[in-house]
């Protein structure tokens, strides 16, 4: 079995005719449904504009560009909100507003109620944990039934999972903001959530962003790489292992990555991909490293992983919860952000080609030509090389 994974060396100035030149080379047309709503799923790490934490402006646009150009004109883009971010926050600082608007893509929340219902599942592959996690039953939104689905991650590390990519962006649009009763067994969830996926859609494709890559613990406390790359494939697994391969890591010693190639629910074994495009970008080594901070010191690793691990229902059944969702948030948002990666995030807008082009999607808004098939909205919308210190 092998699979393709499409890479291309990539620049601001060319970057929506990259995306479209990507998405051709990964076979897109094959992969999915023209004849069914394809649902454009982005990452937001985090509601603040951090690099390589969440969907850039340009891989949206080039994704809606190149997906109307091959007869996909039914797309909507579907946010979610986790106890930690904010996405109405999120879409707007991160520039995503102005591109739906401007091509007509409605945006719809899982987290809202008369966007869609979280309905029982019953999944019809083995589940290795969700049904032990979720013994109430398994629920995802109906919304998301026989639909395309277009992850948008970007290409970075986490601190639970090694690196984070197409197979974890499924994590926020298919478990509810309970979600964080599965970190003990992110990897065996992980898989089992694209085992559904690949119930329930039309079709799977990703594309991933490595322009800026994530160094670091990520998904959000990360040192920020200028790579000039991007990737895309019909396999969540397959994009996964050759984005962590680039990262440095074995990705057969990922778990989630290993368990999915397992289950033959996508190919981890990089010798068993076909790498198409710029093919010698597939064999640099970044020598990432994803390291500590301090939410895993202060406590993660013994309440997901360690003695406290028993205790889980205690912290996270109960009022408890709020306590770490605090924590979590004064660390991030009114630590971090302020004192660190808010100077991060301007040195990055200064010195880089990329964060002039983020400043550009600011200043003017979307910096394509919308194609024949978006030309006139169809509906409404809703409501530097080196390490940047």
């Amino acid at each position: 079995m092998t699979s393709r994974v499409a890479i291309l060396r990539v620049t601001p100035e060319t970057i929506l005719s990259d995306v479209d030149r990507l998405v051709d080379l990964a076979g897109v047309s094959v992969a999915l449904d023209s004849s069914k709503t394809t649902i454009l799923k982005d990452n937001i790490s985090w509601h603040f504009p951090f690099p390589a934490a969440n969907t850039t402006p340009w891989q949206l646009e080039g994704t809606i560009q190149a997906l109307a150009r091959r007869g996909f004109a039914d797309q909507v883009c579907v946010q979610n909100k986790t106890v930690v971010t904010n996405a109405f926050k999120g879409e707007d600082l991160n520039h995503y507003v102005p591109i739906v608007k401007r091509y007509g893509i409605p945006v719809l929340y899982n987290f809202v109620e008369k966007d869609m219902t979280w309905v029982p599942y019953e999944p019809k592959a083995p589940m290795r944990v969700l049904k032990r996690i979720y013994p109430e039953g398994i629920h995802i939104p109906d919304f998301f039934f026989g639909k395309n689905i277009v992850h948008l991650p970007t290409t970075k590390c986490h601190i639970y999972t090694t690196t984070t990519g197409a197979m974890k962006n499924a994590f926020g649009g298919l478990l509810n903001t309970r979600r964080h009763y599965t970190h003990s067994w992110i990897h065996e969830t992980l898989v089992d959530l694209l085992a559904i996926q690949k119930e329930i859609h039309s079709g799977l494709f990703a594309i991933m962003d490595g322009t800026t890559a994530g160094n670091g613990p990520g998904p959000r406390t990360m040192y920020p790489v200028v790579k000039n790359v991007m990737l895309a494939s019909a396999d969540q697994v397959a994009i996964d292992a050759v984005s962590a391969k680039m990262m440095g890591f074995d990705p057969l010693s990922i778990d989630y990555i290993r368990l999915a190639h397992e289950d033959g629910l996508g190919v981890g074994d990089p010798r068993q991909i076909e790498i198409v495009g710029d093919t010698d970008a597939a064999a640099e080594n970044w020598h990432f490293h994803v390291g500590k901070n301090l939410v895993r010191i202060g406590g993660g690793d013994l309440i997901w992983f360690g003695p406290l691990k028993r205790l889980q229902k205690l912290f996270f059944h109960t009022p408890l919860v709020n306590g770490f969702i605090l924590a979590s948030d004064v660390y991030h948002d009114f630590y971090r952000w302020p004192l660190i990666d808010r100077r991060v995030f301007e040195r990055w807008c200064e010195t880089t080609e990329w964060g002039q082009m983020f400043l550009r999607y600011a200043q003017m808004g979307p910096q394509g030509r919308p194609p024949d098939a978006m030309a006139s909205p169809r509906r409404p919308t809703a409501p530097m090389s080196s390490r940047i210190h």
